[in-house]
This record gives C-alpha cells, structure tokens and sequence, in this order.
C-alpha cells in the first residue's frame, strides 16, 4: 500500500481570501489532496497542494473549475 505523500507546487493568481474561499469546497472535496495552502503573500500566489494519490492535472481542473489560472512550478 502506497501512503506516500507528494507535495505538488503550483503558481496561481488565487489572491485574496475570497478567491480561497471560493476555491475551498472544490480542493476540499477533491479525492486524494490531503492538505493544501496558498501563500497569497508571494507574488506568485503559490498553492502548495500535499498529495496522496492526486495527479498534478487534477488540482489544475479543480483550480480551473473554480475560474482561476494556474499552472505548475
């Protein structure tokens, strides 16, 4: 059994509380993230996502999904 977990970094331009707030259910719910943050304090809006199973396409369409861009580090 496989109980890795992969730390997947992505630059977004979630900027604000209310765009993380509008992007939580979505991140939240998905199958296999098991802790996520973004660092709206960097330039690059960071999304740092902690993985168990999630490919890096998965978080970019939920992160589509909720109207942001975003793309990997």
């Amino acid at each position: 059994m496989n109980n890795t977990t992969e730390s997947l970094r992505f630059k977004t331009n979630i900027n604000c509380s209310g765009c993380v707030a509008k992007v939580s259910p979505l991140l939240n719910e998905a199958e296999g993230i098991s802790q996520w943050s973004v660092d709206t304090g960097n330039k690059d809006k960071i999304l740092t996502v902690q993985t168990s199973g999630i490919a890096p396409e998965g978080v970019i369409k939920k992160v589509q999904e909720a109207g942001f861009k975003i793309e990997q580090l």
